[in-house]
């Protein structure tokens, strides 16, 4: 197994993986998507390989408080293709970012999950992995703002 930067070849892999997730996403979509976030510098995006094929990746987000001294990095994205879960691929996508965290300072590693029934393994690994259950969150979409 190996854990490295993605890069735009790794776009279709993203978006096959995207579809894990519960977000159906053509390689013409990730592809959009991923040039925004490989140019900011706040973003990283991890892929893990198991017999050279992605089969993994999370996405990272550099943040800063508004409620305590310094920053923290948020999992935006994380996932392992079902066929390769069980292997510590998932551990050591969480001890990749863990470092990067670590190396840019920051002092939290977040990450929000949905609350569905098929997030239930998603969230029972996070809590073994030392994350606590700490928020409820909300969204609204652009569609709804605008009509306010």
């Amino acid at each position: 197994m190996e854990i490295r930067v993605a890069t735009a070849k790794d776009v279709s892999a993203l978006a096959e993986l995207m579809k894990h997730l519960g977000y159906p996403t053509t390689t013409e979509e990730m592809t959009l998507r991923f040039s925004h976030i490989e140019s900011h510098p706040d973003y990283h995006t991890l892929v893990a390989l198991y017999n050279d094929k992605i089969v993994g990746m999370t996405g990272l987000t550099k943040s800063f408080f508004y409620e305590l001294d310094g920053m923290y990095v948020r999992i935006a994205a994380m996932v392992v293709d079902p066929d390769y879960q069980k292997l510590g691929i998932g551990k050591e996508l969480i001890k990749v970012a863990e470092k990067w965290a670590n190396n840019i300072g920051a002092n939290v590693l977040a990450l929000n999950s949905g609350d569905r029934p098929e997030r239930s393994n998603a969230h029972k690994f996070y809590k073994n992995m030392g994350f606590e259950d700490k928020s409820t969150g909300f969204k609204t979409f652009y569609s709804t703002i605008v009509k306010r």
